[in-house]
């Protein structure tokens, strides 16, 4: 064979080969993407547990150390609402509104306002000293956050046109891996994240929380997020509780969505003059009222509200009035403007209110959680096929897969009446006016500076 014709023959092969691999290489980098969601993830919780378990150490080291989180706790509260605006603006609350915004904006400039690695690292950081200081605050909304950072700097990376659909698969694989539910992060992204969903995603998404799964599951390991339960009606009482929490959680739900977009439109007026000044301020305020409601109720307000709700699932009464002392814990923590999440604190009062239900009626105290849980997550999200879901994959309770399907459409129905819009979309429109007021401005200033560089010239 002559040499040139095997010269040519070699060159062949290798285009094909590196044709392939241009093929290949944007799902490299987005398989490597959500194992990197996955594996964040699990590092993000085991950080948020050492924080919550230093403040608990902290606060009970000594005889008078249960009076310091009024010191630490509104110190905390101002650094961190100081950081998130000095350093990472935009990584301020939940998170998942600022997810759902960028799926909204076109311009990808804007997205990256919202979303980006820095940012990322930023609600991780701000998260777990949150956490720390006793904040009320959950890690699975700033999960999401990070999650759809990551995808975004993925469709950047790997030069991928799939932008929107790559947020959605972000924030279903860091829901998935967050709370060992994988289920739960597929409906999240249909119901909550997209409302309209795009059938052209549905690979994408799938995949992203497939991979997220298996690299949570490899690092620690198979497990219901408030350990195993099977308890199921059965007296008249028991089915009674399926109307009270469906329809109490609906309500105190609305409640808190309701206040919430309320004061968090009036707190923006009031902050405008001076942003940087009043949010340290009103982050100092609220730091310093949980540290009041957390030391009257003996420190069970403090944190993501994970142990309560673990034992009240677990069947262990709570107090009467914890889930109104752990909602108003909640509510201040968000209104702070601090980085963190509503989720855990969500399912920690709905526990509360559950429990309270059922020493009231005479139940059982694992089941009425379980739908104090459902009725009143839903009635926060408004969206009860995510509540139905992440609670029957968090507890393991397939007695009772139709009451907590009743509890949750029961929840929205009722919050939907008393507060007509969800809570993280009223968020989120939040973001895409500062968003688009930013790209306005930028572009006003570069505006001006070429015209003073043409008038120098």
């Amino acid at each position: 064979m002559p040499a040139f014709y095997r010269k040519s023959k070699l060159l062949r092969r290798s285009r094909v080969f590196w044709g392939s691999f241009s093929l290949w290489r944007p799902r490299l980098v987005f398989w490597c993407g959500a194992l990197a969601t996955g594996v964040i993830s699990v590092g993000f919780a085991k950080l948020a547990d050492l924080a919550q378990h230093g403040f608990n150490r902290l606060t009970t080291a000594g005889e008078w150390s249960f009076l310091l989180p009024l010191l630490l706790t509104p110190a905390g509260f101002a650094l961190s609402a100081y950081l998130a605006m000095r350093f990472f603006p935009n990584a301020q609350g939940s998170g998942i509104p600022q997810a759902i915004a960028a799926r909204h904006l076109k311009d990808d400039e804007d997205r990256g306002r919202l979303l980006s690695l820095r940012i990322a690292l930023g609600k991780i950081f701000l998260t777990v000293l949150g956490l720390f200081c006793g904040a009320s605050i959950g890690r699975e909304g700033p999960t999401v956050q990070v999650g759809a950072s990551i995808m975004l700097a993925v469709a950047r990376f790997g030069d991928m046109a799939q932008a929107r659909g790559l947020i959605l698969a972000g924030s279903a694989a860091g829901i998935a891996a967050a709370f060992n539910t994988p289920l739960a992060g597929i409906v999240f992204a249909i119901e909550e994240m997209g409302r309209t969903y795009e059938a052209r995603t549905n690979g994408i998404v799938l995949a992203a929380v497939i991979i997220s799964g298996l690299a949570a599951l490899g690092l620690s390991g198979s497990y219901h997020y408030f350990g195993s339960t099977s308890v199921a009606p059965l007296t008249m009482w028991d089915w009674g509780l399926v109307l009270a929490c469906g329809i109490g959680g609906g309500a105190l739900g609305a409640a808190f969505s309701g206040m919430g977009l309320h004061f968090g439109q009036r707190i923006r007026r009031w902050a405008q003059p001076e942003p940087m000044k009043r949010m340290v301020l009103l982050a100092l305020c609220c730091g310093l009222a949980i540290a009041v409601i957390g030391v009257l109720s003996g420190g069970s307000t403090f944190g993501t509200g994970y142990e309560q709700a673990k034992g009240a699932v677990q069947g262990e009464a709570l107090p009467i009035l914890f889930f109104l002392e752990k909602f108003a814990a909640g509510f201040l923590s968000m209104l702070s403007g601090i980085p963190g999440g509503i989720f855990a604190p969500s399912l920690s009062v709905g526990a509360g209110l559950g429990s309270t239900l059922g020493s009231l009626l005479g139940t059982g105290i694992a089941l009425s959680a379980v739908l104090g849980m459902a009725g009143y997550f839903a009635g926060v999200v408004q969206a009860p096929m995510t509540a139905f879901v992440i609670i029957l994959e968090m507890t393991g309770d397939h007695e009772s897969v139709i009451p907590i399907m009743a509890v949750s459409m029961l929840g929205y129905l009722t919050s939907r009446i008393l507060s007509r819009e969800p809570l993280y979309h009223g968020l989120s429109r939040v973001f895409i006016a500062a968003a688009i007021r930013a790209r306005r401005a930028a572009e006003r200033e570069a505006g001006e500076t070429d015209k003073s560089a043409g008038q120098g010239v």
